[in-house]
């Protein structure tokens, strides 16, 4: 059977979510305690668990929940979300803001890096909470969006003619409603200069039932070149509905990519990063890029060495063809763009 992508026929089983991705992500697990009581994992770690998450909070779908396997404590999507007290110990060369956007930030809402293109903080949550996330410790609270402070962030970018593409980003853009998605797309659709806009999003992955039909119907009407990257590590993230729901994205003429983060103990293996290459393309979804670990405070225990790295890269290269492999990458605070290895 061909691995290309195939759009599902009209008659295809479709599965229905039992509740909207509003009220999934009202339900989320938001307690250590919750998390392993649902999970049958032992409460001896729920001390540590709790200091964690007093540093970063614990947020968790139940849609991804639903994926991990119980009583594991080394479950793969488990591990990208559990809190550890490992977390809470300083690490030489490990900071709160490891690529500098503090220094990137020249009004609320924008962080502007590289030429050409700049980030639209469009929300300040995300529907889960990834341990290793490099903005754990984003200043949110000096860059939550509002209808006048999404004003002075569009100003900036309709005053500099360079920016062609927006990054939405967060956060999560698409905790955002589907109005106030249709609003900030058509602000941005305005701009005479911008002719890409891309959505960086977990959502499809962890709430799949988030791509809903005003939001894919909004999308296939904007005149700008749409493109949305997805967050996905591992194969075992992506189930019947999330399928779907990138499915649905490729079809509705979103191109539609993948970035992995190289995470210890998690996908640090060739095998399993194929096997995600190869599921990702049956869904329509390109993988982009395979990122080193950004070094944030809380997250040395991910870390793996770019000599391993580099290792796992060399045996993929001789797994997959080259459109289904991954960019090697590293971002590095002040660089012009991502450095590959």
């Amino acid at each position: 059977m061909s691995s290309a992508f195939h759009p599902p026929h009209s008659d295809a089983i479709q599965v229905v979510p039992l509740c909207s991705w509003q009220e999934e992500l009202g339900q989320l697990i938001t307690s250590p305690e919750q998390l392993l009581e649902e999970l049958e994992l032992p409460f001896e770690i729920l001390d540590e668990a709790r200091r964690a998450a007093n540093l970063f909070p614990l947020r968790v779908p139940r849609p991804y929940l639903s994926r991990i396997i119980k009583g594991d404590l080394n479950d793969p999507l488990l591990r990208q979300v559990m809190p550890l007290g490992i977390e809470a110990n300083a690490t030489e060369g490990f900071t709160s803001d490891p690529l500098a956007e503090k220094e990137a930030n020249p009004v609320p809402g924008i962080i502007h890096k590289y030429h050409g293109r700049l980030l639209l903080i469009a929300a300040p949550q995300c529907a889960i909470n990834c341990r290793y996330c490099f903005r754990r410790e984003f200043d949110y609270g000096g860059n939550t969006p509002s209808r006048e402070q999404w004003q002075t962030a569009l100003s900036y970018i309709r005053n500099d003619e360079s920016i062609e593409e927006v990054i939405m980003s967060g956060g999560d853009p698409l905790t955002l409603n589907d109005r106030q998605l249709s609003w900030l797309f058509n602000q941005i659709e305005k701009i005479p200069h911008v002719t890409r806009l891309r959505i960086h999003t977990r959502l499809p992955i962890v709430i799949p039932a988030r791509i809903t039909k005003t939001l894919l119907k909004n999308l296939a009407a904007l005149t700008l070149q749409t493109v949305v990257v997805v967050h996905c590590n591992h194969p075992q993230e992506i189930d019947t509905p999330v399928q779907q729901s990138l499915v649905q994205l490729k079809s509705a003429g979103v191109t539609v990519f993948n970035q992995s983060v190289l995470l210890k103990s998690i996908n640090d293996s060739a095998n399993i990063l194929v096997k995600l290459s190869k599921r990702l393309f049956t869904c329509g979804v390109i993988p982009y890029y395979l990122h080193q670990l950004d070094r944030v405070s809380g997250a040395a225990h991910f870390e793996v060495s770019d000599r391993k790295a580099k290792d796992i890269y060399r045996h993929m290269l001789a797994e997959l063809p080259g459109y289904l492999m991954p960019k090697l990458v590293r971002e590095e605070a002040g660089a012009s763009s991502k450095s590959p290895l």
